[in-house]
């Protein structure tokens, strides 16, 4: 293969069923590849996030990612890690344990592992696997109490819970994460974009991760939404989001109120999308696992410069 042609691969994340998802593009063979010419390849796919596959620098990792939005570099984001495993695993990586894998990022190590990769003798069951990673670690910082009515105004919305007290949640990727009472409120928000805008970047965040639960016998446990300040990744809302739902799970646990120790979440519901979030608290090891499936769309090459 000629030196400036790589694999390719853009996935759809957190769902099974092509274009229900959140998409990716993941560039492999990346190691010869600056900064600059990443963001500049992340700005040309114009989605919300590409990725780019480089050897390791860590023994201890599989694989290494770098992960670019439109405007920059993040160093962790989740359903570039699901979707970036997947490619990588579809291409025929077998992993250096069965149904498991070490991701290197700018947060540093992240592990993920398969959800029903049944048995490990079968070569092809891990790349058809749902996979899940481990949240990383995050910084909590509490709403000044005082911004309450500045963000009912953003929401254009009298039913957030505020015994949920909004908190700024910074796993890599930080969000301003918002209870409402019922997941039927998280789908009638209706924001506005100026106030809501000022309110973001006023607290260092991409976006508010607004959720509300829904009834019992309904699909999904949680209902969740993604609002994104204006200008970043192109979009007013994000599909499906894994560190927001990273986010929540983590202050779910931090605020005692777990739906249960394994939970599911739907997002995308509002974009016509139909994304899927399972989350697994495992008390014994202390981590919290956020899962879902993902599928291909394109698989070709990529042309460099």
């Amino acid at each position: 293969m000629p030196a400036n042609i790589v694999r390719f691969k853009q996935v759809d994340v957190f769902t099974s069923v092509p274009f229900k998802g959140n998409p990716l593009a993941v560039v492999f063979d990346a190691d010869t590849l600056d900064a600059n010419q990443m963001q500049a390849i992340a700005c040309w796919t114009n989605l919300s996030e590409t990725t780019f596959l480089l050897k390791p620098t860590d023994p201890a990792a599989d694989y290494r990612v770098r992960i670019f939005t439109t405007e920059g570099e993040l160093p962790f984001a989740g359903h570039p890690t699901l979707g970036t495993a997947h490619a990588l695993l579809e291409s025929g990586y077998r992993p250096r344990q069965p149904g498991r894998l070490i991701q290197q990022c700018g947060v540093g190590l992240v592990e993920l592992k398969a959800l029903n990769a049944g048995n490990d003798d079968d070569s092809n069951t891990e790349d058809r696997a749902a996979w899940a990673f481990a949240a990383p670690p995050a910084r909590v910082t509490p709403f000044d109490t005082g911004r309450y009515v500045e963000l009912s105004t953003a929401l254009r919305s009298d039913a957030i819970d505020f015994s949920a007290a909004p908190c700024a949640v910074d796993n890599g990727a930080p969000w301003l994460v918002v209870r409402v009472n019922s997941a039927r409120d998280c789908l009638a928000l209706d924001p506005d974009p100026a106030v809501l805008n000022r309110l973001v970047r006023s607290v260092g965040t991409i976006g508010l991760a607004v959720y509300g639960a829904h009834e019992a016998g309904a699909p999904a446990d949680l209902e969740v939404r993604c609002l994104m300040a204006a200008g970043h990744a192109g979009s007013a809302e994000d599909p499906v989001t894994g560190s927001a739902n990273a986010a929540l799970a983590g202050l779910l646990s931090a605020q005692q109120r777990r739906p249960r120790e394994r939970y599911t979440a739907r997002q995308g519901t509002a974009l016509d999308r139909a994304g899927q979030i399972s989350v697994h608290y495992d008390d014994a090891q202390g981590k919290t696992w956020i899962g879902g499936s993902s599928v291909t769309i394109v698989d070709g090459t990529f042309r460099l410069p």
